[in-house]
């Protein structure tokens, strides 16, 4: 019971911290949009320089405590199995979309030329951020599918037995007005 409520917190911590840090970036690429390649490569350096680092450090533990809390729910066979599946296959999209497309391209920007960027520069911008835009919307799936979970577990405990009639506003065995 221990482990489940810390994997649930730190599984909302850091999906809520990931997804969160996914759509700041979203919003800095999306005003990007407006500027010719010298400003978009000059801030793109400025990101590469720590932003990998902040996707680590918060992706990571995200994907471990989501794994952890879904495989001890499915053991105890509970009902908010499948949105803890569904959240850890969405943050699994996520690290798969990053590994495949997102780095590769951050590796190939960290050498690009602010004073020379590559003439290919805007069809490169837009499937990074093609694939950004997988990468935040699967996050912030993630996240409220974690949510909901959490949400359930917790309206179940309160009501204690027969939360599923509660839940699905069942009215059987109740007087009627």
């Amino acid at each position: 019971m221990f482990v489940a409520k810390v994997s649930r917190a730190a599984s909302l911590l850091f999906t809520g911290l990931f997804a969160g840090f996914l759509l700041g970036v979203l919003v800095l690429e999306n005003s990007l949009r407006g500027y010719d390649a010298s400003v978009y490569t000059q801030v793109r350096k400025v990101e590469l320089d720590s932003l990998d680092t902040l996707a680590s450090v918060t992706l990571i533990p995200a994907l471990v405590s989501t794994l952890i809390l879904a495989v001890l729910t499915i053991r105890a066979r509970g009902n908010d199995r499948w949105l803890l599946l569904a959240a850890f296959a969405l943050l699994a999209l996520v690290f798969v979309t990053s590994l495949a497309i997102n780095l590769p391209i951050n590796g190939d920007q960290a050498d690009w030329s602010v004073q020379a960027p590559p003439s290919d520069w805007a069809s490169v911008r837009d499937r990074w951020q093609l694939a950004h835009v997988v990468r935040t919307v699967s996050a912030v799936l993630a996240l409220c599918s974690l949510t909901a979970a959490a949400v359930s577990q917790t309206v179940r405990r309160n009501t204690g037995a027969g939360s599923d009639r509660v839940l699905l506003g069942s009215t059987t065995g109740s007087s009627q007005q």
